[in-house]
Formats: structure tokens, sequence, C-alpha cells
């Protein structure tokens, strides 16, 4: 069943709540009866400005609630920040950005792109030549313009790819217009220029998904029923979560989406921090393939597209499944009205299998205790593909991220008969999927036990002197300032890195500790002359940490949109600051290497990628001693259930 929807419109706001679709509405109309007042500013995002953690933490009373808006003026084409104080109804701050800065691509202007290419004539004739004439049918799909060497002129663009249906409900991926791209000014609102390549014929043969195509669904699976005759172990308190141990804050942001905030673990008496706050940061989807149009799709889903904007209003039995609690998302227009995006973030328990086992053969006696995790996700839609983010949180400690890519491929047509290297041939009629990468990034601010931490990277050796040749060990090696934190994964080393605190120690008089586990630890497949090696440096490492400051939000910059490339993490890791005993920002990049499939065709089975944070040495033993015996006829304990 589901759950109401959490209370996010209290008058009374933690800190730390996303702005409501009230306070977005305030905070617009105190920007348009000031310096937002021109008829051509438009409001890229209007979100939460988040107080400092220092601040919050000493006197959380007299934090001013604030919000913090990215407007772009068409007139003009200049960007620019601005922070209202809520309470007071006054701009606080505002700062034009430099010449050329290009922020988010606003939700509107995908649909308005669209209408305005179709209206073009060059477009239309274009199109014509394809034998594309019925423009209900064609899809104009924006992309992302990137930066390639080119000078832009300061223009704000999208290079928008061209699909057809054969029929209003067809799957338009099926039949890509080949070397048809449509280059569109969004603040001029016109189109700039129609590149025009060799022609290839667009692909007939259909690749649909929907059921009235497939046939009939198969009837060998029976219903599974989730219930929890008590109601879940959660209890939620406006943005505020208790789940078994844990407590944390649920947060969401247009760039981000959901966001975890002040995540913290009881042990025994004692709240201990774990994390401040964490969330994927970027993403980056980078494609191998050199023809000319493939080789620029490189999006940058958060940086450039706002992917907590394209969240879903999730579905009960459809995305999420059993006790469910939702959260709204509130996001804002190009005009900078409210959406609220309703169920945006699910929140549910779900069994695990075992948290531990013995069978003790010896008396034949067995104790077996059930894990179950908590779930926190959110689904977005990004053109194509569609991505499930979800955040688990185990009762022994652990916190996991998974990524769960699904939907469909971005194809491409090549001349039929022909084969492409840098893709998967999908069907006889010419439709090929290219070769990519999904690398996302995870921003940790973490916090053990207080904000002095510092990072150790550990490999397991086999010493050269080795009787047995049989003996290894780890060792520890701690990553004292930026530039030695900058590291990638080695499976050969069994690599992993360890955040400790070194002024609380464990019962064994060791500094306590979380580890990162780096699974899919993927770095870009791209020369470091590459423009979008340039542009997402932070790709071409696992790991990075950095001292905490504020200003440092995004891993490619504040701005990565037809950006020139060296911004965020290279920039700032430059000055090679001291990350040992401070206040530490831990930076993970990991993802899928899309090698694509025919099984992914016509819409792709959900993958997933991601990685674990685990106590080590954070307690002194087993924290789930004191789980309760599974429920049953005796066969779990033995026969008398002692």
């Amino acid at each position: 069943m589901s759950l109401e929807t959490a209370d996010v419109h209290t008058s009374v706001r933690h800190p730390l709540d996303p702005l409501s679709a009230e306070e977005v509405t305030r905070a617009v109309e105190v920007l348009r009866q000031g310096p937002a007042r021109g008829e051509g500013v438009r409001f890229v995002s209007v979100s939460l400005r988040e107080p400092d953690k220092r601040t919050l933490a000493v006197d959380p009373e007299s934090v001013v609630r604030e919000a913090f808006a990215v407007l772009v003026d068409r007139g003009t084409g200049r960007a620019s920040e601005a922070v209202v104080d809520l309470g007071a109804g006054v701009v606080t701050g505002w700062v034009d950005l430099p010449v050329g800065t290009q922020p988010a691509i606003m939700l509107d202007e995908f649909d308005e792109c669209e209408r305005c290419c179709k209206a073009d004539p060059r477009v239309v004739a274009a199109l014509a030549e394809r034998g594309l004439t019925d423009l209900d049918l064609v899809c104009i799909e924006p992309w992302s313009a990137g930066y390639y060497g080119v000078d832009d002129h300061g223009r704000r663009l999208i290079r928008a790819l061209v699909y057809t249906r054969l029929d209003p409900h067809d799957n338009p991926y099926a039949h890509p217009a080949e070397n048809l791209v449509v280059v569109y000014d969004l603040n001029a609102g016109e189109v700039v220029e129609v590149e025009d390549g060799e022609f290839v014929p667009v692909p007939r043969e259909s690749g649909n998904y929907l059921p009235r195509h497939v046939g009939p669904a198969r009837t060998d699976l029976r219903p599974i029923e989730i219930t929890q005759p008590e109601g879940p172990s959660f209890e939620v308190t406006g943005n505020h979560v208790r789940w078994a141990n844990w407590s944390f804050r649920i947060g969401f942001t247009p760039r981000e989406g959901l966001v975890l905030h002040q995540v913290h673990y009881r042990d025994g008496d004692v709240d201990r921090s774990v994390l401040h706050r964490a969330s994927l940061v970027e993403m980056v989807v980078p494609y191998g393939d050199p023809s000319a149009v493939q080789s620029k799709k490189n999006a940058f889903d958060a940086g450039e597209y706002n992917i907590g904007a394209l969240a879903n209003s999730l579905s009960l039995g459809c995305d999420c499944l059993g006790e469910i609690r939702y959260f709204d998302g509130v996001v804002n227009d190009s005009h900078g009205n409210p959406l609220t995006i309703r169920n945006a973030v699910c929140m549910h328990e779900e069994d695990d299998s075992i948290a531990w086992k013995h069978y003790d053969f010896r008396v034949d006696e067995a104790e077996v205790r059930r894990s179950r995790r908590l779930v926190v996700s959110f689904i977005a839609t990004v053109a194509n593909y569609e991505y499930g983010f979800y955040w688990h949180l185990y009762l022994d400690g652990t916190i996991e991220f998974l990524v769960k890519a699904t939907g469909i491929l971005s194809t491409a047509g090549q001349p039929p008969g022909q084969k492409s290297r840098y893709g998967q041939t999908l069907n006889n009629g010419g439709l090929y999927a290219p070769i990519h990468q999904h690398i996302f990034n995870v921003r940790l601010d973490v916090a053990l036990d207080g904000p002095a931490n510092a990072v150790y990277e550990v490999d397991t050796e086999i010493p050269e002197v080795n009787p047995t040749g049989s003996a290894f060990y780890t060792v520890e090696r701690l990553l004292e300032r930026e530039q030695d934190a900058i590291r990638t994964a080695d499976a050969g080393r069994h690599r992993f890195w360890k955040v400790v605190n070194h002024d609380r120690r464990n019962v064994v008089d060791e500094p306590v500790a979380y580890r990162l586990v780096p699974t899919d630890a993927i770095t870009m497949a791209a020369r470091p002359d590459a423009s979008v090696a340039k542009r997402a440096a932070f790709a071409t490492n696992n790991l990075w940490v950095t001292p905490y400051d504020p200003a440092e939000r995004f891993p490619a910059g504040e701005y990565p949109n037809q950006h020139r490339g060296g911004d965020g993490l290279p920039a700032w890791t430059s000055a090679n600051r001291s990350i040992t005993d401070e206040d530490i920002v831990v930076w993970y990049t990991f993802g899928m290497h899309h090698v694509v499939r025919l099984e992914d065709w016509p819409v792709m089975p959900r993958q997933h990628v991601g990685f674990m944070l685990q106590p080590f040495g954070f307690f002194d033993r087993n924290p789930t001693l004191d789980l309760p015996r599974t429920s049953g006829n005796g066969h779990c304990h033995g026969e008398d259930g002692r």
C-alpha cells in the first residue's frame, strides 16, 4: 500500500528542507520586482541556498532561509545568480556571471526548440529530402551543444537530432534521420544552421515494445505480495526519517534530485555522524563513435539538463512495491512558476536475505538473523534513457548507492549492408547503436564522528620474502594532500579507500573508519586532449578528495554547458591543499561501459552499477547482534527455539 506523501508545506521548516512551491513563488516575485523585472529574464532554477554547515551545527535557530536562483536574460544573453532572503522578502545577492557562461537547459526550452525547428523552412526542406513530410511524426531531440573548438560567439546553443515515427505510437529511435543536425539558438529562438551531411536512408524496420506489438503477456508468473501488517519500521516527520538505527533528512534539488542530509547511526545511546551530505552531482555520457554526429554526443545530464527536474512521478506497483512513503519534488519552469513532481522520491523497506548465520554442527544448533534495507530512490527520464538512483541503508551500517539504467538506446543510421565497428547493428534495415559510457560522480561530504577526517588508500601486497609463496597483507598509505588523492581503482591490488577519524578510537585503539569499496570503477575511454576529457576531467579518475568549501559543489564546475573545460575538480585540486584531519569531501567516479547488446533493443533490460560504504572499525563488533530472531517453526534456531 502507499502511505501519504510527506507534508512538505508545514509553516515551520527545517533549514535543510527543500523549497516549497510557495517559497519558489515568493522568491520569483521578489526577483521580478527587483533586478529580474525584464520580460526576457528566464529562471533556470530556484532552489534552497543551503546554510553553512558550521552555522547549522552551532546555532540552527540563527539560520536565515534563503533561495538561490540561476537566471538568463535572453535579450543580453547574460546569466546571473541571485540570493533571496525569504523571510525578509529582499534580494541579498546578485552576481552577473562572466560573458559566455551558459547555465543548464530549461524544461520548456526542449519543447520550444522542437516547435521552432519544425517551423523553419530550411529544416522542413531537409526533412522532405529524406521523405519526412508529416511533421507530426517527426521528433526533434535537443542535445546539449558541448564545445569542440569552434567559437560559439556567446550564443546559447542546442544541437538537435532528428527521428521519426511511422505512426503516432511508434518508437522513433528505430528511425533516425542520420547526418541531419539542427543547431538552434535558445536565446534568439531561431535556427542557426542545418547541418545536412551525407545521405543515409532512414531505417524503416520497426522497433516497438508496446503490448499491441509484442503480443500477449506471459501467464506463468504468479503475484508476489509484500505486506507489513504492523506497518513499516520507519518514522517520518516532515523530511526527517528514522529507521532502525539510522536517521537522516531527505532533500531534493532541480540539479541533483534526491539528496541525503545529516546521516547518523545510533550506536547504543550515541547518535554517531557518518555523512553530512550525499548526492549524485554529475554524470556524463560520452559516445565512442567518431562519426560527425555521434562524436558530439556527450551529455552532462546533471549540469546541462538538471536531472532532478526530469524526475518521474512514481507509481505504486510499477516503480515501487510494498509499504511506500513518497516525497514530492518542487522545481520550476523558465518563467519561475513552481512545478510539483508528485511522488518524486519513494522510500520503502526490503527484505535482504540473511544478515548473519552460523550452524554449530557439534551441538546441532543454528542461529540466523535476517537482514533488511531501507531504499530511498528517484527515477529520471533523460530523452531516451531512464535512470533510477537508489540509496540503500543496511542494518549493519553499510550504505550502498546504485544507479539502474534502462530505457531506449540512442541510435544511429548506417547504409544498409554496412556494419560500424563503433557500435552494435540492431537489425538488417540500417539501424545501429554506438558504443558509449555512463559515468557518474557522487559527492560525499563525510563526517565520521565529527568533521575532522582523513583518507587512506589500502592495497594488498604479496611480500618478496615469502617462503610459502601464499603470504599477503594490506598496506595503508595516508593521502595527505589533494594531489595525492587523485586515484584510480586497481583490482589487481584489491584496492579500497578508508575514511578515518584519528581523534576517535575503537576497542583496539585504531581510528574509527568507513571504507569505500570501488565497484564499477570505470574511467573515461578518451585521450586527455579530447574535448569531453577536458570538460569532464572528474571522469578520468575514480577518487578525488578536497577540503570542504561550500562553493565547490559540482565536479565539472558550476556551469559545464558549452564550457571549454578544466573547471571543477582539476582546478580546485591544483592548489594541493591539505586533506589530513580536515573537514573533507570525497568524490567517487564510477559507471557503466556500455558495449551494446542485441538484447538491449528495443528497450533495455535494467542494468545497475554502484558502490558501497562499509563500516571498517567504526563499531567495536557486529552491530546487528541484537536483531530479533526470525519467527518460525523451530528449524531456524533449533527445535526448542532457544
